[in-house]
């Protein structure tokens, strides 16, 4: 199991965080998502590692922007 902190750019609020939620829980592999609208961040937990970009084009999938991961 690994856990990886991304900063994502635009989300303001609840909806906000529904919709980066519901875009990387789509991605093969992962197993939970935590989306902090006040800091700014996701949380993704995984049964591997993922690839960056992969959360990155779920991130703007969603119609926000992954700036980096943490």
């Amino acid at each position: 199991m690994t856990e990886q902190t991304y900063t994502v750019e635009g989300m303001t609020c609840a909806h906000c965080a529904a919709a980066v939620t519901r875009e990387v829980e789509r991605i093969e592999g992962v197993t939970g998502v935590r989306v902090d609208v006040t800091a700014g961040t996701v949380t993704v937990r995984s049964s591997g590692d993922q690839p960056a970009d992969a959360i990155a084009a779920a991130v703007d999938e969603a119609g926000y922007t992954l700036v980096a991961g943490r």
